[in-house]
């Protein structure tokens, strides 16, 4: 993957929870609501100041983030799906 996001964008992947069943009733893929877990893939170089300085990002490669459910731009590369999104948009990081 040779994707570099520009300014203060972030590249995502959402990450799938494991599917539960409760009391043998399938939930649909329709009815599935959108995971706000990602995994940062890649990150810009921050976004420029009026000073003509950067602002350091927050977020790094390797950061698992929450984020909103109909938040960023969705793409597709090498088949699989990836967010664009500013780091406005990253709600939280998450330690484990």
């Amino acid at each position: 993957m040779n994707v570099r996001p520009l300014q203060d964008r972030v590249l995502v992947q959402r990450i799938e929870m494991e599917e539960q069943v409760h009391g043998g009733i399938i939930v649909p893929d329709s009815a599935k609501e959108k995971p706000q877990e990602a995994k940062v893939f890649a990150v810009g170089p921050g976004k420029v100041n009026e000073d003509g300085s950067r602002s350091p990002m927050d977020v790094v490669d390797g950061d698992l983030v929450l984020i909103g459910r109909y938040s960023g731009s969705e793409i597709q590369v090498d088949d699989q799906e990836f967010l664009i999104l500013r780091e406005g948009e990253i709600l939280a990081t998450v330690n484990r």
